[in-house]
């Protein structure tokens, strides 16, 4: 599974043998648990536990919810009040499932972040990287076709809105909107396609995220240095990681229990605090509410969206140049997926021949604006498209695709690096000094 030399599993009861030649799965979870890992990992490698307990999580819920839930306009809202309210347990399966996928978008966030910050998009990682990514658009559009299953106000017209980004698409939009949809408005066969998909793609999210996880088995785990684990023999791998299972497994574990004690206190305390209250009315067609936001996940991209109107000379040169064509409302879609997209090809604008930020001083302090960035789109996104709000996200939208396409490809050339250590074992070995200046911690103490 991994290029880094180490023992793999030897089946020694006749049993194993027999079933280790037909299906080798004994073998698998193996080499799984016992993969060599390395020794120098911090906290921020727990959020692929939390993603993947996450993912069951909102599976299982799923399942369940489904059993008590009616996919028609005229019951989804009453059906969902008749899961609060007459299911066993039904009020906490329902807000499992709905602050369960905030927890995934924390998650996954913050292990996007964590993988910017150290390179984990670097070669030989790059496929890794893009699967990455596929996972992350399809939980955005399963969150956002979850988002209109309960048929409230801000369900309706945020179904309404984000469709109707697709009817600005030149030529095509009009048809393809109507496809989307299942007819000329949100209606009926809307709802019944979105809950069919909703339904369908958490499957195809698990699916990919075992290629993910056989991608990075295959390249061996980053880490906070970004050097690689010697391959040269077994012996210096050795000094370099440790297996997977215990000391990473039960380092896992504990974060993931902190995490969950949080978790539960919000959905047993405040489960509505990230809802919209115009939600938990039903859906009306002829009351449209004052204003229109999506969940907080989803606003970063949200005021991207909003941030090109008429006013922005960018939008109307290329409406010039494309005879009125291309559009304030098709300029801020293209701008909205675009900032995805780059997120994406990043392994390929990153110039620098460093992989961890941790030895790049300049690319630190470009990092964190980026970050103070993504929060102030997130809020910005949230008010109302007037005043001083737009130009706020104008700023962060451009700073946005400036950090891709422009500061990380300058970077590359003009930064100078720190030194970096010639081997994880080194960097282990300079973080865990023992008081009298000899290398004398525990091969058992992995965290950072």
């Amino acid at each position: 599974m991994s290029g880094i030399p180490h023992d793999h599993y030897e089946p020694t009861t006749g049993g194993e043998k027999w079933l280790h030649k037909r299906l080798p799965i004994v073998g698998l979870l193996y080499d799984t648990l016992m993969l060599p890992t390395p020794k120098n990992l911090n906290w921020m490698w727990i959020w692929g536990i939390v993603l993947t307990f996450t993912l069951a999580l909102q599976i299982i819920t799923g399942i369940v919810l489904v059993m008590h839930y009616t996919p028609h306009v005229d019951f989804a809202f009453a059906s969902v009040e008749h899961i609060m309210r007459n299911v066993n347990g039904g009020w906490a399966l329902r807000y499992l499932h709905m602050n369960g996928a905030s927890l995934f978008f924390v998650a996954v966030y913050l292990h996007i972040f964590r993988g910017l910050y150290y390179g984990s998009y670097k070669a030989p990682r790059e496929v890794t990287w893009i699967i990455g990514m596929l996972i992350y658009l399809l939980m955005m559009g399963t969150a956002f076709m979850g988002y209109v299953l309960p048929w409230g106000q801000m369900s309706f017209w945020g179904a309404t809105v984000i469709t109707g980004l697709f009817g600005a698409i030149p030529f095509i939009g009009e048809g393809l909107q109507t496809w989307l949809l299942g007819g000329p408005a949100v209606d009926n066969a809307t709802l019944n396609r979105f809950f069919s998909l909703h339904y369908l793609l958490p499957f195809v999210i698990a699916g990919l995220v075992i290629v993910h996880i056989w991608a990075f088995h295959t390249t061996g785990n980053n880490n906070p240095t970004g050097v690689e684990v010697r391959r040269t023999s077994k012996a210096e791998a050795e000094k370099d990681t440790l297996p997977f299972w215990p000391y990473f497994v039960i380092k896992d574990l504990f974060a993931l229990a902190l995490i969950l004690a949080v978790f539960f206190a919000i959905v047993g305390f405040m489960p509505n605090y990230l809802g919209h209250p115009d939600n938990y009315i039903e859906a009306n067609a002829l009351a449209t509410p004052a204003h229109i936001v999506p969940e907080w996940y989803f606003l970063p991209f949200y005021a991207i969206l909003r941030a090109f109107d008429d006013t922005v000379w960018l939008v109307q040169l290329v409406g010039f140049l494309t005879g009125g064509i291309v559009d304030a409302k098709f300029f801020g879609v293209v701008a909205m997926f675009g900032a995805i997209v780059v997120m994406a090809l990043v392994p390929w604008l990153d110039t620098s021949n460093v992989r961890s930020g941790r030895y790049r001083p300049m690319f630190k302090w470009w990092f964190w604006i980026f970050v103070v960035n993504f929060v102030v789109l997130t809020w910005v996104g949230a008010m109302p498209a007037e005043g001083i709000y737009p130009v706020i996200a104008l700023i962060g939208a451009t700073y946005w695709f400036a950090y891709f396409l422009v500061i990380l490809p300058l970077l590359g050339v003009l930064e100078k690096p720190d030194v970096q250590p010639a081997t994880i074992e080194d960097d282990f070995n300079a973080k865990f000094k023992s008081s009298d200046g000899k290398d004398g911690a525990p091969a058992a103490s992995p965290a950072e």
